[in-house]
């Protein structure tokens, strides 16, 4: 099997994606995840850019990476500077990484119009740039910058760009399509002619996704040579983002049979994909192929029926393979065979009258405007209620919600709630930012003494939808919860006129699904 280096610039391309600027403690604890799953090489950041770049190195050279090589990033030299007084190439060497990658025009455009230069002192400028840092001992990786435009409009040129990186001591060059407009046949062919061309230089692709085409120029220009592929976790970057190594590393592996990382550390991929959109403060993306919570998920009947016989049927892979589970959806528009499914999992018999009775419910229950696909929890429940082995943790017996706002504008939010636990009650207050947080943090004031481990649970999204519209302000509304806590993940719906009340129902199906779910029911 042929071996493909996969270079993750997460922390400096993904880093430049809009709304996203992460910290040093962020960019640390996404480093240490990478050099887990095993990539290559880490791109750490531009350190020439500011000081908390350079802090990044400083303190990832603490880090001890047992898998990744460390990368500094940076342009050749400017060009009234030398190599040995220019500012980006020096603070590439003062982050004392073992690996180097330098941006270098290839575009003739760029250069007359950006650079301000000739086209044959360009030349000498990326010559002497890979020179300086490779007799600094650095591996150098060469960004030939908007090569495929370049290549486009003068062949001749870019072809001399990347002769004068290889020449001078280049360990690898990179076919950047830095506008993202290049499609897959023209990567193909162009990747081809240059590995033809450079067949003793590992010749390596960066894509960018403007036209939705990031992964598939990738997989072009590996099937056309190239051997070192850059990317970033989940596809973040300037603009519409990098080619997406969630997608290309399972790819290359279960797809195509190269060597990318261990069966093992591929394993890990969903979870690296979920933690780097925690750290970005993103929602993740459910439709995303591979790691998505939606990339194994059915909902249509006949599809669910055919997977119970024999799960190739419709999936690609194995999810397990990626990290990633199976997920039978619940519907109105559901079949016997999604409930027999989802019942399997719950360990509840398999009866195909009590499928049809939960069906009806559930079919019952969404006219009302419930909805299950992101309620996991609600169903699990409604399956036990149905049953008749549901035994609730906790009955409430009232609670009751006040909103002050004072002359100054300050809001002050309180709950009250008055649970049975068993023989005791428990009358509790909880305050919070507005009635739902109060509601939660009474609730958990509550459970507590009873049930400790509910210090684990959190609430990690919080949906509102208005059921029927046409109603008003008298209309109902549906409320998902999407909760977690440290080893799992699941959603809990309520729906009523009122938002309190739908609020509640979720927040306590959340709490019942926890309370059951660590009691092994």
């Amino acid at each position: 099997m042929e071996k493909i280096n996969i270079y993750d610039t997460t922390l400096r391309d993904g880093m430049q994606s809009e709304g996203i600027s992460f910290s040093l403690e962020d960019k640390l604890a996404i480093a240490r995840c990478l050099d887990k799953l095993g990539v290559d090489y880490i791109e750490g950041g531009y350190s020439a850019s500011n000081q908390k770049e350079m802090e990044f190195f400083t303190e990832a050279g603490k880090l001890g990476l047992k898998n990744s090589k460390l990368a500094a990033f940076g342009n050749t030299r400017r060009a009234d500077a030398k190599v040995c007084d220019d500012v980006s190439l020096n603070a590439i060497l003062s982050c004392r990484t073992p690996a180097a990658t330098l941006v270098g025009k290839a575009w003739d455009m760029h250069v007359t119009d950006v650079l301000g230069c000739s086209l044959d002192e360009n030349l000498k400028i990326c010559a002497e740039s890979v020179k300086y840092l490779k007799k600094k001992g650095l591996e150098t990786i060469f960004d030939a910058e908007h090569f495929f435009d370049g290549f486009k409009g003068n062949p001749k040129y870019a072809i001399e760009v990347l002769s004068a990186a290889a020449q001078a001591g280049a360990d690898a060059i990179v076919l950047c399509d830095t506008n993202g407009g290049t499609m897959p046949h023209m990567v193909y062919e162009i990747t081809k002619s240059v590995c033809e061309k450079f067949g003793t230089i590992p010749i390596g692709i960066h894509t960018h996704n403007d036209c939705d085409c990031a992964t598939a120029d990738s997989l072009a220009a590996v099937r056309a040579g190239a051997r070192h592929v850059q990317g970033t976790i989940n596809g973040l970057g300037e603009r519409c983002g990098n080619a997406n190594l969630c997608t290309l590393i399972p790819t290359f592996a279960f797809k195509m049979g190269f060597s990318v990382l261990s069966k093992e550390k591929i394993k890990t991929l969903t979870e690296v994909s979920r933690f780097v959109f925690e750290i970005a403060n993103l929602a993740p993306i459910m439709n995303m192929p591979y790691v998505g919570e939606s990339a194994f998920a059915h909902k249509a009947g006949l599809h669910v029926d055919a997977l119970r016989k024999n799960k190739r049927t419709y999936e690609h892979i194995d999810p397990e393979a990626v990290g990633n589970a199976r997920r039978f959806l619940i519907s109105e528009l559901s079949g016997k065979s999604n409930v027999m499914a989802r019942l399997e999992k719950t360990k509840a018999p398999d009866d195909k009258k009590l499928a049809k009775k939960i069906l009806a419910r559930v079919q019952e229950l969404e006219s009302q405007g419930y909805q299950f696909e992101a309620a996991d929890a609600s169903f699990d429940l409604l399956v036990r209620k149905t049953l008749g082995t549901y035994k609730p943790a906790f009955k409430l017996v009232k609670y009751h919600v006040t909103v002050e706002k004072g002359a100054d504008g300050n809001l002050i939010t309180e709950a009250t709630v008055k649970l049975k636990v068993g023989g005791v009650t428990e009358h509790v207050v909880g305050e919070g930012d507005g009635p739902v947080n109060a509601l939660d943090a009474a609730l958990r004031k509550s459970l507590e003494n009873f049930y400790p481990c509910i210090k684990d649970l959190r609430l990690i999204d919080y949906k509102v939808r208005v059921v029927n519209a046409k109603e008003g302000t008298a209309a109902k509304v549906r409320v998902i919860i999407e909760s977690r806590d440290k080893n799992s993940l699941w959603g809990s719906v309520g729906v009523s006129e009122n938002i309190i009340e739908a609020s509640w129902q979720a927040l306590s199906d959340s709490m019942e699904y926890k309370l059951n779910k660590d009691k092994g029911l």
